[in-house]
């Protein structure tokens, strides 16, 4: 089977020749297995991984003084916040120290707010960035479309938008919409220059803490839940899966991703309150796909090789009974991870094909 048959069967929770599999990884974790593996390139990687479900992402030709993604390097991205550099001793992060909205007291302000230009992405190269990805297997494509929670509070500061949502409903409603309406509207564009090779439109934003929600699920709904299914209804409509990334505890609002069209859910934070394969699958596995839940915190910091196999064997089993786990981290691998504890992740994969 190609990668883009194990996922699509995954997404209908059909069986397949094995459960496919996902990695994304932080340039230092990415550097660390290149050198561990002795391939020449992320693509080169990931074929020889067997990595069926691909992300892609667009080349920016817009103003260069909002030239980065958001949290993708020091300085100004395309919403206007400031990103400034945080080194540990095995990642660079990026955190906002300025948020344009953030001072902003009425609806008008933020209408008349610089907003990015979709004009600003280079959606011809779409094509070959895919075909880049398909080099040795059809495998599956996402676009990743963006969020209406994280990317708002991004631009407000987390703070002033959570008290927004209780206090002036209306400006926090006026800046998903904003945000939501330029996410649809460019995977639109997106999705036109594809000429059909994208299967899944991913969106997120994280709305989970360790032990609850990061606002109430009353709250969530009223004023997020219609921005965040503009990025997931339309598309599962218009026939492509889609996928929502949030860490965190958010078992009280799963099932509206559901009643929503979400085909996958990301990243399955295992350690977070209600959120272990053991607590999901009963509750949401005839429904629903999952895409993670090897751990990122403890798991693959800190286990050995055989205890990561082990484990990786361990949740497959559960989440993948009903044929519907695509075999991922928790998030991106970071840079404190032992290759060989990622490698073990694969082999499990590999070794549980049916011959």
């Amino acid at each position: 089977m190609t990668g883009k048959e194990r996922v699509l069967n995954t997404i209908k929770r059909k069986p397949s020749d094995r459960m496919p599999a996902s990695l994304r990884c932080t340039p230092e974790a990415l550097e660390a297995l290149l050198a561990r593996t002795g391939t020449g390139s992320k693509q080169e990687l990931y074929d020889s991984l067997g990595i069926d479900f691909r992300w892609i992402g667009l080349p920016f030709i817009g103003p260069k003084n909002r030239s980065l993604s958001p949290l993708g390097g020091e300085g100004y991205d395309f919403w206007g916040c400031y990103n400034k550099a945080v080194k540990n001793d095995f990642n660079t992060y990026y955190e906002i120290t300025y948020h344009p909205l953030g001072e902003m007291s009425t609806v008008k302000e933020i209408e008349d707010y610089d907003w990015p230009d979709l004009d600003w992405w280079d959606y011809s190269a779409v094509p070959d960035i895919i075909r880049q990805e398909k080099q040795s297997d059809d495998t599956a494509i996402m676009f990743f479309a963006g969020g209406a929670f994280e990317s708002p509070w991004y631009m407000r500061g987390l703070e002033q938008f959570l008290i927004d949502i209780y206090d002036q409903p209306e400006i926090a409603e006026a800046i998903s919409r904003k945000v939501a309406d330029f996410y649809y509207e460019r995977a639109l564009r997106v999705i036109e220059a594809s000429n059909g090779m994208i299967d899944v439109i991913g969106s997120g934003g994280d709305i989970g803490g360790q032990h609850t929600m990061m606002l109430s699920p009353e709250k969530w709904r009223k004023h997020i839940k219609p921005y965040s299914a503009k990025l997931i209804t339309p598309f599962k409509d218009m026939g492509f899966g889609t996928f929502y990334h949030s860490d965190g505890a958010i078992v009280p609002v799963i099932n509206d991703f559901i009643d929503m069209g979400l085909d996958i859910l990301d990243p399955i934070q295992v350690g977070a309150a209600g959120m272990t394969p053991e607590e999901l699958y009963p509750k949401f596995g005839d429904r629903l796909s999952f895409h993670g839940a090897i751990d990122e915190v403890e798991l693959l910091p800190h286990a050995t090789s055989d205890e990561v196999y082990k484990e990786t064997k361990r949740i497959m089993g559960i989440l993948g009974a009903s044929n519907g786990y695509i075999v991922s981290p928790t998030h991106q691998v970071q840079g404190d991870t032992d290759p060989d504890n990622v490698l073990a992740i694969y082999k499990a994969v590999r070794d549980n094909e049916k011959v």
